[in-house]
């Protein structure tokens, strides 16, 4: 597939050196554009050799390719959260996705309202927060911002799963995939996002533009049309170049613990790990195909000179490495994230700057790109004088944060650690070790570097926030009448679930063990709440004061609410 950037707008590059902000009476557009769960494995980034990615390649080749780039967490929410607001998870106190935003950040300004509030139009499509829209940060959302939906209607199999069975409770239900038979336009999702960022690309507006694309793909599930399977015979899929199969040997315990996951042993177990690489692949090019829409789009419009283009994944993901499948990890194959930003008059085509940089700098770089004033709760340090001069004085380390407090990856130029709350450490030569397969921190040679590295670590964490009841996952509320639920499967670790009496009179909670024998836990009063720990596969059964079987919840694979309906 050819590249979709014109030879003009290369010259264009070429021939407009260095600006270093708008002029207060010109500010520039943006157009801020994400990917979801994408690793290294584009073409520019090397991290897979079969990777198809054309359009990220170009994107690359005509502004700035950050090599060194790192998302601020290993997950979803915390790393969007971070990136929208500006402040750090160790800052707010957001590690982990089962935490709210407006709960742990209320009164946060978003990156869209506060181009808002300077004299922008704020607009966006597809998943940017962690499926969420904000309504209130934006001027115009696809879909319409008052769902709080933020992906649009997408094409997937009547039947699932379809390649990877369900090996229990604790599997998330869109690890799957398979190749459609379908047109783009008939799948939607990304496609339809890519149709609307292209129609307000195509227009003149009466003010400049923030502009966000949020491109779901290669997120789970990997189902894509099937042309972009074809490229990759499954007889022809190599494994990760990052793969060893004894990684996890020099490893602290919390390492260990970190390291191995059901997912990937399951997948292994069902002969699906080509299969799986194989949907990864043909994601990534999918996710690739739309953005060529995109920047076809401001290419061909009326803003193509005036707006600056940022393209960032909000993380990586394990396709097995350190015996791992999806995220939440500190290593490099997680935390090390694709960055490209073209500034008009200002960065050059063919640029990559190796130095340590995190996805938190994008609020402070992109206003002052826009001359705006700083936010003050926006602390990273602005990466313009990296867009002019890759070489320049960068005397900053980048960090990723887990979901433990206290617990988090660093990388500088060469070297990386890892610091888990309970005090043990990994450390790697990256320039050596890319793929981080000897842990030297107990090296008595490599004691001085790890010192020198904790000191640059944070030392201070905020408390993580519990989430809300109200804001938990709802269970499905399942009737009964004259018998009991089914039997209870536990798997997976142990949670909180919450079971909410709206009825007018006192109820019984009654856990349905593996044997169909109900065991009680107690009443629940009217208006009243009971917290339960459980685990993945649980049933709990609803009877009324009197006896009767009222009905049951079927416990996922994360802390969630049940609410007992008052009929």
């Amino acid at each position: 597939m050819l590249p979709r950037f014109s030879i003009a707008l290369l010259l264009l590059s070429f021939c407009l050196p260095g600006i270093a902000t708008a002029a207060p009476d010109e500010k520039p557009n943006i157009l801020f554009i994400s990917m979801d769960d994408l690793n290294d494995w584009i073409g520019c980034l090397g991290g897979h050799p079969q990777a198809i990615t054309p359009n990220l390649d170009q994107l690359a080749a005509s502004g700035v390719l950050f090599n060194n780039a790192h998302c601020p967490a290993p997950a979803c929410n915390p790393s969007r959260s971070a990136i929208f607001t500006g402040i750090s998870p160790h800052v707010s106190g957001l590690y982990e996705n089962g935490q709210k935003m407006r709960e742990v950040t209320p009164d946060a300004t978003l990156m869209p309202k506060y181009f808002s509030e300077n004299g922008y139009w704020s607009a966006g499509s597809g998943k940017l927060l962690h499926y969420f829209i904000d309504a209130p940060s934006w001027d115009d959302y696809f879909p319409k911002a008052e769902t709080e939906r933020p992906l649009p209607r997408t094409l997937y199999p009547e039947n699932r799963p379809v390649s990877l069975p369900v090996g229990g409770p604790w599997q998330y239900v869109e690890t799957d995939w398979a190749a459609l038979d379908a047109t783009d336009e008939e799948f939607g999702g990304d496609w339809l996002v890519s149709q609307w960022i292209g129609e307000q690309l195509s227009k003149e507006h009466d003010k400049p533009f923030f502009l966000a694309c949020g491109i779901y793909r290669p997120h789970e599930p990997w189902f894509v049309p099937k042309k972009y399977f074809e490229p990759f015979p499954l007889e022809s899929i190599q494994l990760p170049p990052g793969y060893k199969a004894d990684d996890l040997d020099d490893l602290p315990s919390a390492g260990k613990k970190r390291g191995p996951n059901r997912y990937f042993e399951h997948i292994q177990k069902n002969d699906q790990w080509k299969q799986g690489i194989q949907g990864y692949l043909a994601s990534i090019y999918f996710a690739d195909t739309m953005l060529g829409r995109v920047l076809d789009s401001l290419e061909s419009g009326p803003n193509k000179d005036n707006t600056i283009v940022v393209l960032w994944s909000d993380h990586g993901w394990h396709l097995g490495e350190k015996q791992h499948w999806q995220k939440y990890t500190a290593w490099r194959v997680v935390t090390r994230v694709p960055l490209m930003i073209r500034v008009p008059n200002l960065t050059k085509p063919e640029t990559i700057c190796e130095e340590p940089v995190n996805l938190i700098s994008l609020f402070p770089t992109l206003t002052e790109l826009a001359g705006l004033p700083a936010n003050p709760v926006a602390k990273g340090p602005s990466l313009v004088p990296l867009l002019k001069d890759p070489k320049a004085e960068w005397d900053h380390v980048s960090v990723t944060y887990l979901s433990e407090r206290g617990s988090y990856g660093l990388s500088d130029n060469d070297w990386r650690m890892i610091q888990y709350a309970n005090g043990e450490n990994e450390l790697y030569d990256i320039k050596n070790d890319p793929y981080e397969w000897t842990n030297l921190a107990e090296k008595k040679e490599h004691s001085e570097r790890l010192a020198e590295l904790k000191k640059l670590g944070p030392q201070q964490f905020a408390v993580k926030p519990k989430p809300t009841v109200e804001s938990l996952t709802k269970l499905k509320w399942n009737k009964l009448s004259g018998k009991n639920g089914p039997v209870s499967k536990p798997d997976g670790r142990t949670f909180q679930a919450h079971f909410i009496n709206k009825r007018e009179n006192p109820v019984e909670l009654l856990w349905m063990d593996p044997k169909g024998k109900p065991v009680s836990y107690g009443k629940i009063k009217p208006g009243k709440t009971k917290s339960q720990s459980t685990r993945p596969g649980a049933v709990w059964q609803i009877n009324g004061s009197e006896g009767g079987q009222l009905g049951y919840f079927s416990i996922g694979d994360r802390p969630a609410r049940g609410v007992i309906p008052k009929k």
